[in-house]
Parts: C-alpha cells; structure tokens; sequence
C-alpha cells in the first residue's frame, strides 16, 4: 500500500510528463530513490528532498506532506501565505488588509 505522499507525487510526476528519471535528475535524487517514495509505505524522505520535490513538482510542501489529503494544492498555497503574513510588520498587514478589501469591491 502506498501513502499519500507518494501518490501525490506520482500524479504530479504524470501530469508533469516526468519520468522516474526525471523527477530524479531534477530533484538530485535516484530513480530508485523516487521509486520507493512513490511505493513504499510509509516513505521517509529528509525535508531537504521533500523541499526539491515540491519545488520541482511546483507545490507547496504542506500540500505533499499533509497525511488527511484534505488539504488541496491552492489550500497549502494559502497555508504558506499566511505563515508568511503573520510575521510581516502590523504596518504591512494592515496595508494587506486594505488592498485586499479593495480588490474584493471590484464587483
């Protein structure tokens, strides 16, 4: 049986068009290495190579590590929006605030 993980990242290589090999030689992994994520349960991949992935599948990281599969790809994008957010100054947040509240009136 296979993890989410590892079915996340097999979809995404697919949709991507990358072969194991691929998805490997962008990831600075082996072939093998992305094998066995993709199929063994449970995979433990360090965060170094989950950061890789992810940027070479054009993920969040919250996406592929999230285990419920609850969290979509535009929710992790959000997840990692906001963690951004909340240590930005009070001054820019409420700039942010603004902005948003102005853009969400062009109806």
């Amino acid at each position: 049986m296979t993890s989410s993980l590892g079915d996340k990242i097999r979809r995404l290589r697919k949709e991507k068009r990358f072969t194991l090999d691929g998805l490997a030689m962008r990831t600075n992994s082996s072939k093998s290495y992305i094998w066995e994520l993709e199929n063994r349960n449970p995979p433990r991949p360090s965060a170094i190579k989950i950061a890789q992935i992810a940027k070479a599948l054009e993920v969040e990281i919250d996406y592929l590590i999230d285990d419920n599969t609850q969290l979509s790809e535009d929710d992790a994008k959000d997840v990692k929006f906001y963690r951004y957010y909340r240590k930005l100054a009070p001054e820019t947040r409420e700039k942010i605030r603004v902005m948003s509240k102005i853009i969400g009136d062009e109806e």
